[in-house]
């Protein structure tokens, strides 16, 4: 259709531009859903164009006839302020990474030991390619794109709908009308990251290390232009909700009816064996396809199985993520330097001749500790063999002894701290040397550090080099420094013009409100990671930092050890921390200075459950193990995995073990699977 007939075609009423501004709609998704999902084109992308101007050319004459589903509203007009923080409808959780086969066939056997399966029987499995991109979830309602969201830390994520718009492969309107939630990975082809990298250095300006990056930071740009010229692409894999669905084959053939675009290169297997081979055969030949992949997916395709397995505190137990081996290179250690953590444990960091590693540039790799050095026998000189452990962490495998021409030097064992140059010690029983000094600068920069980062108050733009500039200034020694920072302390230093003294003094304000887990992961207490500080959290349900304390100080150690999932020697760490005046008075002072507990999203208070301690013991059958405690815990229950004298309730499945005895010998109540459905309710 030529221009003139589209201009002659504006002397319609209101009713006929409607109708036909819908039937260029069909025409077009359907145009879109052979193009982008079947990889069957049905016109020419000259004859899209056309359509798509006549689409404009309606919606300019009857501007209310505009729809979120138009293929006109794809690009935004607007250029964003920021990202607004969202909480996820349903909690998203990873997989977990397996690095070799035998941990593939650990995989298995643990599902068939949780499924009650016979060792011998053969559970059929999907197969999924690992895309390396960006993790989202795409939310419709009645059919119509209604938000994207990032995973995040899989509790929260950000609003990239403004950016998500703009893939053309991901349909405004799916072919069914229903509410629903995919989950789906962005990733930037191979030949759009090659493409954005030569115009970026044709204009002076900083490359990307890998797609994966370079996807990451086009999904954050705010001005949605931006994204629209950059050639995103997405892969679905998942609906969390909206549809039943008995497999998780049905589940990719379901997405790619409702017009999602899924990576066809899956395959259902029978067996895990048949699994590892379909890993072979992908290490081999993942170079020839045209986005980068990490590993492989597999997934147990019955739905009704995956729910009987659940999850754990990060990861569902019905899936495995097996990463392809690390690449490796040769490279040369011009220098071992010592690195001080904030522990004080000191670690032999290697520099090296700068690599191209895993997509991006490498020139440090750990070394771990003294025996692995020594057993390495890697020598400033030498030529190594490096790899990314996991694909993340830089690290030396060994040594090419062979190589060598003599004039390569051994490292000598530091007799003082690099830092401080205070005496270094090894603590009994361990491998490590440890700066003896607890104010030694690098301790607490990690430790202030760790304070601050992602996963502890998470105050955005304090990073490593700010907290090393601010002790340098003298403006911070300790936690409570940080909140009492002002924009006069920050307007003189580098680095800080007014509004970015301004942006972080505001940052500091919002990170007062932090979930008691948070608190305790800041700390850095040893041993005690993310999930552990979880745990004793929920354990305490303090409302105020004060109220911990008092909570915590009461409790034995004993106490502690009972938490399930809090070992021994974390339990020990925890009791030891907590009984320190010091420490105490640092949380003390917290408080005083504006930081309060803020109760956990979705946390309900529920008469008979809020408080009480709860033990489940035996096979549930209406819920997974997990799904139980996660409802305990929304309600404010704890949930321990031992039954003592402080046991409210035991929640007794099929088959109970000794904890039903044990209940029984000290009288507490006893409830069956039934009793406890009708308490949550």
């Amino acid at each position: 259709m030529s221009l003139t007939g589209r201009v002659g075609m504006l002397n319609m009423n209101k009713p006929e531009a409607k109708k036909r501004l819908e039937k260029l709609k069909d025409q077009l998704r359907e145009t879109d859903y052979a193009y982008y999902v079947l990889d069957k084109p049905v016109m020419s992308d000259a004859a899209r164009d056309a359509l798509k101007n006549e689409v404009e050319q309606i919606e300019v004459q009857f501007p209310y006839l505009v729809t979120p589903d138009s293929p006109t509203q794809r690009l935004g007009g607007e250029v964003l302020k920021g990202f607004k923080k969202v909480k996820h409808e349903i909690k998203k959780y990873s997989l977990d990474d397996v690095f070799d086969f035998d941990s593939v066939r650990e995989f298995d056997l643990r599902v068939k030991r949780m499924l009650k399966l016979p060792a011998s029987e053969k559970i059929e499995y999907t197969c999924e390619l690992k895309i390396d991109g960006l993790n989202m979830s795409f939310h419709y309602k009645k059919g119509i794109f209604d938000k994207a969201v990032t995973r995040g830390d899989g509790t929260f994520g950000e609003d990239v709908t403004a950016a998500a718009k703009t893939i053309r492969s991901l349909p405004l309107h799916l072919r069914e009308d229903i509410d629903v939630e995919f989950g789906g990975e962005v990733y930037m082809p191979k030949k759009s990251f090659d493409r954005l990298n030569k115009k970026n250095e044709k204009l002076g300006k900083p490359l990307f290390a890998n797609p994966r990056n370079a996807a990451a930071g086009t999904v954050r740009q705010l001005d949605p232009k931006v994204a629209s010229e950059r050639d995103l692409d997405v892969f679905c894999w998942s609906i969390y909700n909206g549809k039943e669905i008995k497999t998780q084959e049905e589940m990719l053939k379901t997405m790619q009816k409702l017009g999602l675009r899924i990576d066809e290169n899956y395959k259902k297997v029978t067996g895990i064996e048949d699994a590892i081979k379909y890993c072979e055969s992908w290490t081999d030949k993942r170079d020839k396809l045209p986005y980068e992949i990490d590993g492989v997916a597999i997934k147990v395709n019955s739905i009704d199985w995956q729910k009987k397995l659940g999850r754990a505190a990060k990861y569902v137990r019905w899936a495995s993520a097996y990463k392809f081996p690390a690449e490796q290179t040769t490279t040369k250690v011009e220098d071992i330097q010592w690195q001080v953590g904030r522990t004080g444990a000191l670690t032999p960091v290697a520099h090296l001749t700068p690599v191209l590693l895993a997509g991006s540039t490498v020139s440090r790799a750990t070394l771990h500790n003294i025996d692995e050095l020594e057993r390495k026998d890697v020598r400033i000189g030498d030529t190594v063999i490096v790899h990314k452990a996991g694909d993340i962490i830089p690290e030396v495998i060994n040594s090419l002894p062979k190589l060598r021409t003599g004039k390569e030097k051994k490292v000598n064992l530091p007799k003082e701290c690099p830092i401080c140059h205070s005496d270094v010690k090894r603590k009994e029983g361990q491998v490590a040397l440890y700066c003896t000094n607890n104010k030694c600068f690098a301790k607490e920069r990690e430790v202030l550090s760790h304070f601050v980062s992602k996963k502890g108050f998470n105050i955005d733009g304090f990073g490593v080099k700010i907290v090393e500039q601010l002790m340098t200034e003298g403006l911070i020694t300790k936690f409570v420094d940080i909140f009492q920072l002002e924009i006069g302390d920050l307007e003189p230093l580098e680095r800080f013009a007014e509004k970015s003294a301004e942006n972080l003094i505001e940052s500091i304000e919002n990170s007062k409100r932090v979930p008691l887990s948070k608190l305790l992961f800041a700390l850095g207490i040893r041993f005690v990671g993310e999930e552990t500080a979880g745990l004793i959290a929920r354990e305490f349900n303090a409302r105020t930092i004060e109220d911990f304390i008092k909570k915590i100080q009461k409790s034995k150690l004993e106490d502690i050890i009972e938490i399930e999932g809090v070992g021994e020697k974390v339990a020990q760490s925890v009791f030891d921390y907590f009984q320190d005046e010091h420490n105490i008075n640092q949380l003390l002072e917290l408080e005083k200075n504006g930081v309060i507990l803020q109760r956990v999203e979705g946390e309900q208070n529920k008469p008979g459950i809020t408080g009480k301690n709860f033990v489940l013991t035996g096979s549930l059958g209406k819920f997974s193990r997990d799904e139980a405690k996660e409802l305990l815990k929304i309600f404010g229950a704890k949930v321990s995995g031992s039954v003592s004298s402080k046991t409210d309730y035991v929640v007794a499945g099929d088959d109970p073990g000794s904890k039903y005895d044990k209940a029984k010998k000290l009288g507490v109540k006893i409830i069956t699977e039934n009793e406890f459905e009708s308490l949550i309710k």
